[in-house]
């Protein structure tokens, strides 16, 4: 269906040695509208047993990839799938994902492979069956072209995909035809790459039988596929995998082939991509089994499966892949309450001894659980460990999510290998990650998970509106946290009311989870039954497709109501007000969004870890210790568009010069520099776009340097030094017209852009300097190919942006769900010229509606600063 280098190490700091069994004590739990049930049940895992070199293979994705920059950069090398399935060149099935088009971007995002499904090159589903001829022909021109590639062993072919249903359905029948079939394409790829990898059969589910058929025959005529594929697409799949995966093996064994590399290349189900405590379930199976798999492409291509919000932001799932992709060292034994047993506890485990730290991932269950951990190697984690437990949650397909808080915190006492891991419950949508390593020479970690509590909008107080419910046992449908929703608020009379009760007076974001019918949506919020606020909901893909819309609320300590209704002070709102509500989240807000990246959980080009260099502890308690020439990349998360200090400390023995590079480009004047040895602070206040931003520092000097943390910090203030113009303010030329839009900002925007449409705008007078930029753009487009039974076919509109007596610089835009619902989309513009006007436009197609656009310098400070 639709579908780390060897490392030098710096010896840990001295540590206690007293041995007593300990256990992690969480933080404060959040409040929950859901009861977390009394007992725990336990997940064991022995860090002594390993099961083999981590694989680190199983999120692979079916379409992951839509067009150049769509998803972007950041969250493919993040989530680091080690191959995507996409069309073959020139394939008619969907209007983008084509294999050649988006390879670049795989590759360079440090995936391995890209695989051809060549029968997507028919536009109908199933494919039209016009003779085996017919698809030879088709065939050839695919094979040429990616012939004339350089990298042309990075592409696998699947020749045929779910034979089983689709051309060769009746294997009493049509046995032979497929038999016959599959050597003619086989032999015919062979002929134009030689070097080829083919993989097959690629069937919609496990068949042992035709499976033995196929094997003996193909191994009889020299047409073996070179990766044994099929798909695991229900969610009993999660009961019966393991068990075909041995019996495929016995099968192997038996016909004396193999054992043959094998790539699960569809696999997982609406209900599951984008859940992590769904995800975790099946990326444990994947691993345990050493395979490959790719999620299928139930949606849109280009959205990473459902993981990638918008173009650049990440939801909870996508946490959880990137996660996965940390994972270092061997996998170690992990046993779950109930093995091979759907909708249940489920984790994997990894020890990487040259790092000194364990890493569990686990989930799948409501209960709180009980971590158990043995193994724990004295000579590699000393008598102490510190323990972090992070959780990352559903946040809806379209809803936003930062890094990932540390719910639980603590430094204990190893006894005899062993500690338990107290992980908090009630939320069996989450997943989690514990990170365990020797215990350093500073402070214990501490756990910084703000107060959160989640309503269910169906236990509130619904008045003439509808409780639906989403549930689904076939995993057809998209999910629903709680498994039912609020739908049909379409009278002035609609609206849902949660109590709540925080715990201080301040200020809180309120979270709503919520779909639309493909349409902007209005609501008027209510706090203790007075108007707050009319909140605008952009648009999601349908009712079930879920977004999340947060805005902030200031409140006293103690119960509240808050409601939202269809109606507001100025009446009933009407159809926009029709939103389907699933959940309401309230966080505290304690500061300026802040957040604080390990750099020993980071990922690195050369360089080593340390746990406590005692000289420097104050200083770089956990340090990342880096060569000349050596990286250290993390992934940083943005709410909002707009200017964020980062900073880091360091040591360097002398002159030392710390590279910044953000979203894979290098920062001019984002250098941090210090004359002489010692200890430092370096912050740079850079333009950050909302969602993920990958950031890689790296040493340029001659000598090691030692660092500490990368601490990230809005700074709201530097946001002066962006300007913002309305489109319809702009210049506009060859048929590009203003438009009036409600939901434009200025009550109009300008479409028919692109085709010898543009518009130009002067350059501000306080941006009249050549430098690194970044453009953000208010958006709206809803192209899209229609016939297809269930992938949206959605098309990407693309802008140029040309500076005059400059260069052209061209941007993707997403697929929005609308044609009047402007999302903002940052990209990256370079400027060689001090003054030179921006006109925008697209002279192979049509662009976007445009409402607004800013420029904002990238780096708006840089400085450093000695550390005594």
């Amino acid at each position: 269906m639709r579908h780390r280098p060897a490392r030098s190490r710096i010896p840990v700091g001295a540590v206690a040695a007293a041995l007593l069994v300990a256990t992690l004590s969480p933080a404060a739990p959040a409040a929950s509208a859901q009861p977390e049930p009394a007992a725990a049940e336990t997940l064991s895992v022995d860090l002594a047993a390993s099961t083999g070199a981590f694989r680190g293979c199983a999120t692979g994705i079916l379409y992951g990839l839509g067009d150049p920059g769509v998803p972007a950069h950041d969250l493919i090398a993040g989530m680091k799938p080690c191959s995507v399935a996409q069309k073959p060149p020139d394939g008619e099935q969907h209007p983008n994902g084509d294999a050649l088009v988006v390879a670049d971007d795989l590759f360079a995002s440090g995936g391995a492979d890209v695989y051809i499904n060549s029968q997507d090159i028919y536009s109908a589903w199933p494919y039209q069956d016009l003779g085996i001829d017919d698809y030879l022909a088709r065939l050839r021109p695919q094979l040429e072209k990616v012939a004339a590639r350089p990298d042309r062993d990075r592409f696998v072919w699947t020749i045929f995909n779910e034979p089983d249903w689709i051309w060769y359905g009746d294997w009493a029948t049509k046995k032979d035809k497929f038999l016959a079939d599959w050597t003619k394409v086989y032999r015919t790829v062979k002929s134009v790459l030689p070097d080829a990898r083919i993989d097959g059969p690629g069937e919609a589910s496990y068949n042992p039988g035709r499976l033995r058929d196929f094997l003996t025959y193909a191994k009889a005529n020299d047409v073996l596929p070179d990766i044994i594929t099929w798909h695991e697409l229900s969610p009993d799949s999660l009961n019966h995998y393991r068990a075909h995966h041995e019996d495929y093996r016995a099968i192997e064994k038996s016909l004396g082939i193999g054992p043959l590399p094998i790539n699960i290349t569809e696999y997982a189900n609406r209900r599951d991509t984008s859940v992590p405590g769904q995800m975790i379930q099946w990326l444990t199976m994947l691993e345990d089994t050493k395979v490959e798999g790719q999620m299928a492409y139930w949606t849109l291509a280009g959205n990473l499966s459902d993981h990638a919000v918008r173009t650049s932001r990440a939801n909870g799932g996508w946490w959880l892949t990137k996660w996965y992709a940390d994972l270092s060292g061997d996998t170690v034994r992990v046993t779950p309450p109930k093995p091979s047993t759907r909708d249940t506890l489920q984790g994997l485990a990894t020890l990487d001894r040259a790092d000194a730290k364990a890493t569990v991932l686990l989930g799948g269950t409501a209960n709180a659980v009980d971590v158990a951990v043995t193994g724990l190697d004295r000579k590699t984690f000393g008598g102490h460990v510190d323990v972090r437990v992070a959780k990352t949650t559903w946040s809806g397909y379209e809803g936003d999510a930062g890094q990932p808080p540390v719910v639980a915190a603590s430094r204990v006492r190893v006894s005899d290998g062993k500690i338990t891991v107290k992980v908090p419950g009630g939320d069996p949508l989450a997943a989690y990650q514990v990170i365990v390593t020797p215990a350093g020479l500073a402070a214990a970690p501490v756990a910084n998970a703000p107060w959160t509590a989640g309503y269910e909008a169906e236990s509130g107080l619904v008045e003439n509106a509808r409780v639906v419910d989403q549930s689904d046992p076939s995993g057809w449908r998209y999910t629903t946290s709680g498994g039912k929703d609020i739908g049909y608020m379409n009278n002035a009379g609609s609206r849902v009311t949660v109590d709540v009760d925080v715990p201080r007076t301040g200020a809180y974001r309120l979270g709503v989870l919520y779909g639309t019918g493909g349409f902007v949506g209005r609501q008027g919020l209510y706090v203790d039954d007075a108007h707050h606020s009319t909140l605008t909901f952009p648009a999601t893909l349908n009712w079930q497709y879920r977004g999340r819309l947060d805005t902030p609320v200031q409140l006293t300590a103690g119960r509240h109501r808050l409601s939202l209704r269809t109606s507001d002070p100025t009446g009933f709102l009407g159809r926009p007000g029709d939103i389907a509500l699933d959940r309401i989240d309230l966080t505290e807000i304690t500061g300026p969004e802040t957040s604080t990246y390990q750099l020993t959980d980071s990922r690195r080009t050369g360089g080593s870890v340390d746990r406590g260099i005692r000289a420097l502890r104050a200083l770089v308690p956990n340090a990342v210790v880096l060569g000349a020439g050596d990286t250290v990349t993390t992934y940083v998360s943005a709410a909002e568009d707009g200017y964020y200090a980062l900073s880091t400390t360091w040591f360097g023995a002398g002159h030392s010069k710390l590279g910044l590079t953000l979203s894979d480009r290098r920062v001019t004047g984002g250098d941090l520099t210090a004359d002489r040895a010692g200890a430092w602070t370096g912050t740079t206040t850079a333009h950050l776009k909302a969602g993920v931003t990958e950031v890689v520092l790296s040493n340029e000097g001659r000598t090691p340097l030692v660092l500490g943390t990368l601490t990230q910090v809005r700074d709201t203030a530097a946001d002066r030094r962006a300007v913002r113009v309305e489109a319809e303010s702009g210049q506009l030329g060859g048929g590009a017209a203003t438009t009036p839009g409600t939901w434009a900002s200025g009550g109009s925007y300008v479409g028919q852009l692109g085709k010898g449409g543009t518009l130009t705008v002067p350059r501000p007078d306080v941006l009249r300097k050549a430098g690194q930029y970044n453009l953000t753009v208010a958006y709206a487009q809803a192209e899209k190919n229609t016939g297809h039974p269930y992938n949206t076919d959605a098309v990407t509109r693309f802008l140029d942006t040309a500076e005059a007596g400059g260069g052209t610089t061209r941007a993707p835009y997403r697929h929005n769900y609308t044609w009047d619902g402007f999302w903002p989309e940052t990209s990256p513009l370079d400027l060689t010229t001090a003054a030179g006007a921006l006109t925008l436009g697209n002279a192979t197609g049509w662009g976007p509606n445009v409402d607004w656009l800013q420029l904002a310098p990238l780096v708006a400070a840089n400085s450093v600063t000695a550390r005594h």
